[in-house]
């Protein structure tokens, strides 16, 4: 019998080394049709090149750029970034030694279509930098882009919406394990969380799977050794907030 395909769904690693790592441990023996990265490799976090070495290495890696990867590129993507934001970013770009740099530089934009029907973002299909946190906003997404599925990220916030006949419906993705299987009739934009800094006041990394051929999704969340990432970027003498908001997942 024929193995079912698989997509491991990971984004908003954000240079946390501890917590991706932890993902990777986590789904070792696993096997997967692709790996779907919505972006964001680097910023905030104090291990950049050990993130974006691992990232170049993962098999089957189909991978769009996030806001703060394209920054690497062109600073003037970063007129919209907060103070901590900026800080990380003008660390990160020092501490990159040159062929991660130019991996991360030269990440392509968004969407990209996975297989009919299915495809990824950053932010939404056609704004990498939009922010996609309500039914308005979703509703702008699926107005202007033909998709049955979309995965995307930036909020770090894992949610689901779904476009059905009577309207948009909204789901936060709460506690440490979610599971359904996706309607043919409906329509989905789906964020799988962040891996490196969640936002959702669970300080756990947060990733997803999804079977094409069933439509099961799945979204867990795993925890990591939160204290030595945040030490780590104490250490890095990044803003002191930053390892803040890994310890309260926000």
């Amino acid at each position: 019998m024929a193995k079912r395909k698989r997509y491991l769904i990971i984004s908003d690693i954000h240079s946390n080394e501890e917590a991706f790592f932890a993902v990777l441990r986590t789904i070792a023996r696993r096997r997967y049709e692709a790996i779907l990265c919505l972006g964001d490799i680097i910023g905030y976090g104090a291990s950049p090149n050990k993130v974006t070495t691992k990232v170049r290495k993962l098999p089957g890696l189909k991978i769009i750029r996030g806001n703060h990867d394209k920054v690497m590129a062109n600073e003037s993507h970063m007129a919209n970034f907060n103070n901590s934001a900026k800080t990380a970013i003008m660390w990160t770009k020092t501490i990159l030694n040159r062929e991660n740099l130019e991996y991360i530089s030269s990440l392509p934009k968004g969407p990209l279509e996975i297989e009919k029907g299915l495809i990824i973002c950053h932010g939404s299909p056609f704004d990498e930098d939009y922010y996609l946190f309500s039914e308005f906003d979703a509703y702008q997404v699926f107005e202007r882009r033909d998709f049955n599925i979309c995965f995307f990220g930036h909020t770090h916030f894992p949610c689901i919406f779904v476009q059905t006949n009577s309207g948009i419906i909204f789901k936060n993705l709460r506690g440490d394990y979610h599971e359904e299987i996706l309607k043919k009739e409906y329509r989905y934009l789906i964020n799988p969380g962040s891996i490196g800094q969640p936002r959702d006041r669970n300080p756990q990394a947060s990733f997803a799977e999804y079977y094409p051929e069933t439509r099961r999704f799945v979204l867990r969340r795993i925890p990591y050794d939160i204290e030595k990432a945040a030490q780590k970027i104490i250490k890095a003498k990044l803003p002191e907030n930053l390892a803040n908001r890994l310890r309260l997942g926000t």
